[in-house]
């Protein structure tokens, strides 16, 4: 493409950036409601038919030694079903034990329970990879127009994408694909990134600001930009989100470690137990009887299937499924975790910073009303508020005129036969306005125009002041309007609190989790919107340091702090955070800075990013809790079943009074593998999130599954027992 039409379609640039006004509506239009937010995408239906084929076809794909060595739990069924499997060819040779149809049925349902186990971590896998498939279908194959000599003229040529390297440079027009994720530099336009989002509404693209990011496989709707490639092949996000789900293995998290420490100290300390045994089991009934030995011999099946059945094998088999499950709970959020560690850090947060705009407050202040200086009649105050706005684009310009228009039927008037000069907002002057030959209107921040006044030689009236201050507490913002050093009055602009924002906020506390609101606000209009957000503490006129220091703060007393961020500025902060969410409309130094990215560029998200984390590891604690009690319930059964016959005395132990010794553990076998199967809905769905306290929640997984673990089996191994007894099967 030529230089000259890349300058041609500037000309598109002036009408496009109207529309960049808009831009911080970008931030709240994903997120306005306080439900939580899917991003507009369906969720997954927990069995979808077409993942049940796939995932089964890999849970014998899963039975290689080196897969099962990655879970201990596991690999100790696995190493007693093969075991059990040599057990059974030896005995149909007419050696070992004798029973081949009893060792038969405990290797089956032992490879079974392995089975299941690795169904279930399919299960969780397929549907992560069937949401990264949705993406991988964005991988379109496009040509780019790339610069062809950088800083020598703008002579674009087509290049395909493969070839795009870092700091690369190139051309998107209307209707074109992006190709790789980039960072503008040049241009505005608006882009379609519904096919990411799911949200229908085009947002604005611009180079030099908080949301000059763009993401591959997005459209350019209108006018153009020139981007410079951020990423290499393979490393863009949705890249790195396919990679997350399909390429190495999930490393464990912390937690997650420690909890498979624990499982293999359990299963150790069994394993032991179940070994000093293994004497009693390696002579015959014969050799017993010379032996002087009135009982009978535990043969080495039962014992396999008394060491399966005390170790902890539900949590064993679900654990990789309820870490896999949560980061797909994560992208269905649409939110890239760059890993477990971040996802599982997140329910460990008791310090969530947010920002106010956008998050806690809509982000767009609207003109709520006029208050006219003594001796200045409201329809003066805002027919003159009016003239100082009608060239201002901005949101609060704009409802400013509609409000004058609403108020006092005040109508816009013809400009150009005025000869009026506008003067545009700075950060200097923190004022705008206009000037209509030697008459000067001007509205701005109260200190700027008392400045302004006092140097033309004019006064600052104690009434307006006061109005200031009264307007500053209840959270809003004041205008003052000035018309050639008279000071007419104040505009109150309102930030509106979204609804439902307390009350999330009410259930964050009950978790122990505190909240504090960020704000570039003075600390008045902060203290007024914290006081009616709910939030528990802020940090008012808040500079990067600031963030940072706060943070670092927390953290030296051991918190766990969680922040979202978007611009340049954000990066330090995002950088220390424990949870960092970048929005994705952001800069690529805030991208780079966090550990997840929220593809709909939604703030509010922080707050369900907390409650997936949390989700997690209360199913975590929960199945782990009805394990533990699972297995104890199992002790009544399978213990006295398997050493009656060796000590009779623990006959008054059988209080489940099932039908026989092989009965009893045939039973145990197959509710200890069939209880993975029925709990595979609630590690991939997750225990129902609630916002309750530690202390509350440990005593509710105790009451629930602990009781739950302890009484299940008892019905449940009764129940096989009778069913097997009634098809002589035992």
């Amino acid at each position: 493409m030529s230089s000259t039409n890349v300058q041609k379609s500037s000309d598109n640039k002036a009408g496009s950036a109207d529309h960049s006004n808009d831009r911080s509506s970008d931030r709240t239009s994903v997120g306005a409601d306080y439900a939580v937010q899917t991003g507009g995408k369906p969720r997954l239906p927990l069995f979808d038919a077409s993942l049940i084929g796939p995932a089964i076809a890999d849970s014998f794909r899963k039975l290689s030694p080196r897969t099962q060595l990655r879970s201990p739990v596991m690999f100790v069924v696995y190493v007693g079903s093969v075991m059990t499997s040599l057990l059974f060819l030896q005995s149909l040779f007419g050696q070992g034990e004798a029973s081949s149809g009893f060792i038969f049925a405990i290797s089956v349902w032992l490879w079974f329970t392995v089975l299941f186990a690795n169904f279930a971590e399919s299960l969780a896998e397929g549907r992560s990879k069937a949401q990264a498939a949705s993406l991988r279908a964005l991988k379109q194959t496009v040509m780019a127009k790339k610069l062809a000599i950088p800083k020598h003229g703008t002579t674009w040529l087509p290049a395909a994408v493969e070839d795009l390297r870092k700091d690369n440079v190139f051309l998107v027009e209307a209707n074109d694909i992006i190709p790789v994720d980039g960072e503008v530099i040049e241009g505005v336009a608006t882009v379609d990134e519904s096919a990411i989002t799911g949200e229908s509404a085009p947002v604005i693209r611009e180079s030099g600001g908080d949301f000059s990011a763009v993401t591959g496989g997005t459209r350019v709707l209108s006018d153009w930009l020139v981007v410079r490639v951020t990423s290499n092949p393979g490393e863009g996000f949705i890249d790195r989100m396919i990679a997350m789900v399909e390429g190495a293995k999930r490393q464990k998290t912390p937690n997650e470690v420690a909890l498979t420490i624990l499982l293999i100290a359990l299963t150790i300390i069994f394993l032991v137990v179940t070994v000093s045994l293994l004497p009693f089991s390696l002579f015959s009934v014969d050799a017993a009887k010379a032996l002087g030995m009135t009982s009978q011999p535990i043969s080495i099946t039962v014992l396999i299937a008394l060491l399966v059945c005390l170790i902890p094998t539900t949590i064993g088999g679900l654990l990789s499924a309820i870490g896999v499950a949560g980061m797909s709970r994560m992208m269905q959020a649409n939110v890239i975790a760059t890993s477990g560690r971040a996802v599982e850090a997140a329910g460990d947060v008791d310090i969530l910073l947010l920002d106010k705009t956008g998050t806690i407050t809509l982000g767009n202040r609207q003109a709520s009303e006029f208050f006219p200086a003594p001796g200045v009649t409201p329809s003066e105050l805002a027919d003159t508020a009016q003239l100082a706005s009608l060239a201002d684009e901005t949101p609060e310009g704009r409802s400013i005129v509609v409000l004058a228009k609403q108020r006092f039927n005040l109508r816009e008037r013809e400009m150009s036969s005025l000869h009026a000069q506008f003067v545009q907002f700075t950060a200097q002057s923190r004022m705008s306005g206009v000037d209509i030959g030697e008459r000067i209107v001007r509205k701005g921040a109260a200190d700027a125009v008392r400045k302004f006044v006092e140097a033309m030689g004019r006064s600052f009236p104690l009434e307006v002041a006061k109005t200031v201050d009264d307007i500053s507490r209840r959270g809003s913002t004041p205008l003052v309007v000035v018309d050639d050093g008279r000071v007419m009055g104040t505009i109150e602009l309102k930030d509106v609190v979204k609804g439902g924002i307390k009350e999330r906020f009410a259930e964050l506390r009950r978790m122990g989790i505190k909240t504090i609101m960020i704000t570039g606000d003075n600390k008045l209009t902060a203290a007024a919107i914290a006081a009616e957000a709910g939030v528990d503490d802020f940090l008012a006129e808040a500079t990067p340091e600031d963030k940072l220091k706060l943070i670092r703060s927390y953290q030296s007393d051991g918190r766990l702090v969680a922040m979202t961020g978007d611009g340049t500025n954000d990066a330090p902060a995002l950088a220390q955070a424990d949870v960092a969410v970048a929005m994705n409309s952001g800069t690529q130094a805030a991208k780079e800075a966090g550990n997840m990215v929220d593809l709909d560029s939604n703030p509010t998200k922080l707050l369900e990013i907390v409650e997936i984390g949390k989700q997690m590891l209360m199913t975590r604690g929960s199945l782990t809790t009805f394990s533990i009690a699972n297995d104890i319930a199992k002790y009544f059964a399978i213990i006295p079943a398997a050493f009656v016959a060796t000590y009779p005395e623990l006959k008054a132990l059988d209080i489940m009074h099932l039908t026989s010794p092989s009965s009893a553990i045939m039973s145990a076998v197959i509710f200890n593998a069939l209880i993975i199967v029925f709990l595979i809905p609630l590690a991939l769905k997750g225990v129902k999130y609630r916002a309750i306290g530690a202390s509350l929640l440990l005593r509710r997984n105790l009451l629930i599954y602990g009781l739950g673990g302890i009484l299940l089996p008892f019905a449940g191994i009764k129940l096989i027992d009778v069913i097997l007894t009634a098809l002589q099967l035992a």
